[in-house]
């Protein structure tokens, strides 16, 4: 049985008109929130169990985010080309497969390549999510309601994580925790495969694929994504981190050329230029900064300055779990009073807010940090969806995947850099090991100037953005009004 937006030439006039479609699209985001953090309360049970080393234990998690932000535009461009449902449906079934090979993996090195796998198939099916859900109909308030929805239910996995993966270690092993993909691969499968029609050749375009263009673009994204990483693990002094973001720089400049020149280019920089794209992508983009800067230097001052517990660290986060879960019964109301153009560069303005707070007043008392993460997932709870909305709008039909694609890019690349910006000042400014439970006063200090500095830079750079996006939308809002 088909639902009616697949059986129906006209778009369904309600969020139950396309149900079956809408719980197939809601399990694919469920997977990509749920898969990482449900996994990282397993590290160290994984690591004892395989004999893993500290690397080998980030790389479990590294190896699929690096893998998926790679390749995510690569693989939005083709499913313009080939069709969004059948990238979509080929990637959830490499993710079903990915994660049953889970229960046969015996070392660390065995599980870092089925993650690998696994964001391959994130990357084939994690665009296209938020592309259908635009597809399935052509009012702009479904369209936010649909997209609400669907993020709706990645949060809630998001947000339960950790503690149903606690619960699962206790009675069960670790490989379980990715089994439970397959599952989740299978209804959404199901419900993408029955309730959404195949594209038609006017929804695609046969442009040839410029390999060129996608070998540079993944390599300069996966460069931006390991960079972080070895700031953190090598610190600013070695070699490594410096060559790797100058090898994104360098991947990025040539992505760049090789679009301008190439006839068929991956991606067409005119496309990106346009108002609502570069807008909303501006706001994602300062999003995804605020929000993994922010949970860092929290995560980091709770337990390892003020002494909390893992535990107490969690409860004291749930002021942003709450919020992002619950704030999306508040999305529709706030969008349909203010608009999608002005909802976007306000929610971002409430981000850059929570981070000017933690800067100035974090280090004073809690209440400042639960203001600060309040702030900064109200306006991620928003932005979320109105910018992903205001992107696909901004492009034309045949466009939408590699739209979405461009969203959560931005998004992937820009929480890299605000870790990386957060752990390069700590690197820089504290002096001794940052994991020694006892500090002495001056160590207490450079801490705290540490965190201060990057929490300002970090406002700073958000603030730009948000500015930057502002600029964009009201060019594009003009541009209407002519």
């Amino acid at each position: 049985m088909t639902s009616e937006a697949s059986t129906v030439g006209a778009a369904p006039q309600s969020l139950r008109g396309a149900w079956m479609a809408l719980a197939g699209l809601s399990a694919v985001f469920l997977f990509e929130m749920l898969d990482n953090s449900i996994l990282s309360v397993a590290l160290p049970t994984i690591g004892r169990e395989l004999d893993a080393s500290t690397s080998a234990l980030q790389w479990v998690t590294n190896s699929y985010a690096v893998v998926l932000g790679g390749l995510m535009l690569a693989f939005g461009a083709l499913a313009d080309r080939f069709g969004r449902r059948r990238i979509m449906l080929i990637g959830l079934a490499l993710l079903g497969l990915a994660s049953l090979a889970t229960a046969f993996v015996t070392t660390a090195e065995q599980l870092i390549a089925v993650r690998a796998v696994m964001g391959v198939a994130a990357a084939m099916t994690t665009p296209g999510s938020m592309a259908l859900a635009f597809r399935l109909y052509t009012d702009d308030d479904l369209r936010v309601r649909a997209t609400t929805l669907i993020s709706t239910v990645g949060l809630v996995g998001l947000a339960i994580g950790p503690t149903l993966g606690g619960f699962v270690l206790t009675i069960a092993p670790w490989p379980v925790l990715l089994l439970v993909n397959v599952p989740i691969a299978v209804l959404a499968f199901a419900g993408v495969h029955a309730g959404i029609a195949a594209d038609t050749e006017s929804e695609l375009h046969r442009d040839p694929v410029d390999v060129t263009g996608a070998g540079l673009a993944t390599a300069a994204i996966v460069f931006a994504l390991v960079a972080p990483t070895l700031f953190v693990e090598e610190g600013t002094g070695s070699g490594w981190p410096w060559a790797s973001a100058a090898a994104a720089l360098a991947g990025a400049a040539g992505f760049v050329v090789r679009e301008r020149s190439a006839r068929f280019p991956l991606l067409d920089l005119r496309l990106v230029a346009l108002p609502l794209v570069s807008g909303g992508l501006a706001f994602k983009a300062a999003a995804g900064l605020a929000t993994a800067g922010l949970g860092y230097l929290v995560t980091l001052q709770l337990q390892l300055q003020w002494g909390w517990s893992p535990a107490h660290t969690a409860v004291g986060l749930l002021p942003q779990v709450v919020v992002l879960i619950a704030g999306g019964a508040l999305v529709r109301p706030f969008v349909e009073c203010v608009g999608l153009d002005r909802a976007a560069w306000i929610s971002s303005a409430a981000v850059v807010s929570g981070l000017a707070v933690y800067a100035g007043l974090g280090r004073l008392a809690y209440v400042w940090i639960a203001l600060a993460l309040v702030l900064v997932a109200a306006g991620l709870r928003v932005v979320g969806v109105v910018a992903a909305v205001n992107v696909m709008r901004g492009l034309p039909e045949n466009r939408t995947t590699i739209g979405a694609a461009l969203v959560d890019t931005a998004t992937q690349v820009t929480s890299g850099v605000g870790v990386a910006i957060s752990g390069t000042f700590l690197a820089a400014l504290f002096t001794g090991a940052i994991s020694d439970p006892d500090w002495n006063a001056h160590q207490i200090v450079q801490f705290q100037h540490a965190v201060t500095i990057a929490a300002l830079t970090l406002t700073a750079l958000a603030a730009v953005l948000v500015g930057w996006g502002f600029a964009r939308s009201r060019r594009a809002t003009e541009t209407v009004s002519l």
